[in-house]
């Protein structure tokens, strides 16, 4: 079973953010607990740790701008 990998709230008045860098290739190996990809906010970027252990299949691009509670990709 997949599972989705959502652009979390980091910060009470987060509503988007831009999607900076993915730290995992397509199709490589995520590992759970590890840095997924790279989130900036208005005040700040942070590194986002998979959910899961699996490969990850990417669904959206760095660089842009997304709401909180998108599906960025998911891990198999």
């Amino acid at each position: 079973m997949a599972t989705d990998i959502i652009l979390p709230k980091i910060g009470f008045s987060m509503n988007e953010g831009t999607l900076a860098e993915w730290l995992v290739e397509d199709g490589a190996q995520a590992v759970e607990g590890q840095p997924l990809y790279a989130l900036e906010s208005d005040k700040s970027t942070n590194e986002v740790d998979a959910p899961a252990t699996g490969t990850l299949r990417i669904l959206k691009q760095v660089g842009e701008t997304y709401e909180v509670g998108t599906i960025l990709g998911t891990i198999e």
